[in-house]
């Protein structure tokens, strides 16, 4: 039985949890043989998965070169991720001698995206989210591929309904998500061009104390700022469990590629969820807007048949934030725009 703390006491904890392997990742790694490249390690979840990766790999008892590609915005960036006994390699994925001077590894796992103010500058988001991936499908398409995708592909579905399921159609609202299906296309090419092994992971929404929809939530309850209820609804899933899908995901790949819904088993309320924040902090929330009766939501049967439920159940997280935020615990910045309904972010 996994044991975890009443309280996260700060970001050394918060780092070890998120990258902590279960037993099924260290069983894995002891069975795949060759050796990992994770392309985008700079962003929000890279860190963590290729720490996960490197405990699982040591515990296994197996040496794998793990090597892990970013354009860097700091060399103190650069040296943490090495410190995780992660080789790295600071380049632009853009930059097609630089991609191509890349070795091809037997494992790859794809978070490179760009969503924040991708509405701002639209032909960069559609050449990271769409023309890249077709670079790197034909570059590494004698490698197995782990490709980071978004529940944004589906269409706002009735809340009833559970959440989209990984065969229903999608329908991209928005450039962002249409640039992000085109991401799958091109994966899917590769994939049916070359028999390359594929795995997209369709996520929303990861979450852990510095990022996501309950910190965004919760931050608002806490200034006293009114909370949104245009988009009702929603999924979300601890980090730690997200490592570990995605880890064990590189065993499913296949072609034609596999689409693998992740996200935790509760369609939760907007709505209720600020009011257990304002029980926390002691503050009566505010909102804007009522719910509608749809909203962007995903179905995870399918990881769960294969992997089992999350460890960490919402509840947790929710209590974990809460305290995160009344100590003052540092934030990424990065809000995710959840409440948005018309694609544009």
């Amino acid at each position: 039985m996994e044991s975890y703390p009443g309280k996260i006491s700060g970001e050394e904890e918060l780092d070890e949890l998120i990258s902590r392997p279960g037993k099924e990742a260290v069983n894995m790694f002891s069975r795949v043989d060759g050796d990992i490249m994770i392309l985008g390690v700079s962003g929000k979840i890279g860190p963590s998965l290729a720490r996960m990766t490197k405990r699982a790999c040591h515990e296994a008892g197996v040496k794998k070169r793990i090597v892990g590609i970013a354009s860097f915005d700091s060399a103190d960036h650069q040296k943490n991720i090495q410190s995780l006994g992660i080789e790295t390699i600071n380049g632009n994925l853009l930059d097609n001698s630089f991609l191509k001077s890349l070795p091809v590894m037997r494992y790859v796992f794809y978070l490179a995206g760009m969503k924040f103010g991708s509405v701002d500058n639209l032909p960069l988001t559609w050449a990271v989210n769409t023309y890249l991936p077709g670079l790197i499908a034909e570059h590494f398409h004698t490698s197995r591929i782990v490709a980071f995708s978004t529940g944004c592909v589906y269409p706002l579905v009735p809340v009833s309904s559970g959440g989209s399921v990984e065969t229903d159609p999608p329908v991209a609202t928005g450039e962002y998500a249409q640039s992000c299906l085109g991401r799958e296309r091109m994966f899917e090419y590769g994939s049916n061009k070359y028999g390359t092994d594929v795995t997209l992971i369709r996520l929303n929404y990861s979450v852990e104390m510095r990022y996501g929809v309950l910190t965004d939530i919760a931050v608002k309850v806490l200034n006293g700022d009114p909370v949104d209820l245009s988009m009702g609804y929603f999924n979300v899933i601890w980090q730690g469990d997200v490592n570990d899908f995605v880890l064990r995901s590189l065993e499913y790949a296949k072609s034609p590629a596999k689409i693998l819904n992740i996200t935790g088993p509760e369609i939760l309320s907007v709505r209720e969820v600020a009011m257990e924040f304002g029980q926390l902090f002691g503050i009566k929330p505010r909102f804007i807007n009522t719910e509608a009766e749809t909203a962007l939501l995903n179905n995870s049967e399918e990881a769960y048949r294969l992997f089992g439920k999350p460890k960490v159940p919402v509840s947790r997280v929710i209590r974990w934030t809460a305290g995160w935020l009344k100590d003052g615990g540092r934030l990424l910045g990065k809000p995710t725009h959840f409440e948005v309904r018309d694609g544009i972010y």
